[in-house]
């Protein structure tokens, strides 16, 4: 299988990278979040949360299917995810190295929350040189305001 080749997201993309992003939040965030955070992470909810990030993402596609996207909003890398028929074939690494080239290029310096509870993520970013450089309450979205969810701040290599 050949590398990802990495594209701007289109409105055509929503309801793929809605499955992705709503499957991967699922596997890496239960357990690990509020409970009332629950009710506001159903399918519906990430195919909500999508067209107005388009404009901010990249996918990543393989075999002419979207199997991964990154956002990006200012020096947050606000989104990583890939879909779990795609992990391990260096389409996360691909999309991680693309965003900290967007925010290379606009902040000094980038970062991204990952819930606490996250391992697999935290693995993936410290084996990509991010470093935990502490406690985050991360304030997520949700219907008629945000809550906050024990994170950690991960930041790039210097």
């Amino acid at each position: 299988m050949s590398g990802p080749t990495l594209r701007p997201a289109a409105p055509a993309d929503v309801e793929a990278i809605a499955r992705i992003w709503h499957h991967g939040w699922r596997d890496g965030h239960l357990g690990h979040v509020p409970e009332a955070l629950l009710e506001h992470r159903q399918h519906g909810d990430f195919v909500d949360r999508v067209p107005p990030r388009i404009p901010h993402s990249v996918v990543a596609v393989i075999a002419g299917g979207i199997a991964g996207f990154v956002t990006v909003i200012k020096d947050e890398v606000e989104q990583v995810y890939v879909a779990a028929e795609a992990r391990g074939t260096g389409v996360a690494d691909a999309l991680l190295t693309h965003a900290e080239g967007l925010v290379a290029g606009r902040f000094e310096v980038a970062w991204l929350s990952v819930v606490e509870g996250n391992a697999r993520a935290r693995r993936f970013y410290e084996r990509s040189g991010w470093r935990d450089t502490g406690p985050l309450d991360y304030r997520a979205e949700i219907r008629g305001g945000t809550l906050p969810v024990p994170c950690r701040r991960f930041c790039p290599p210097d």
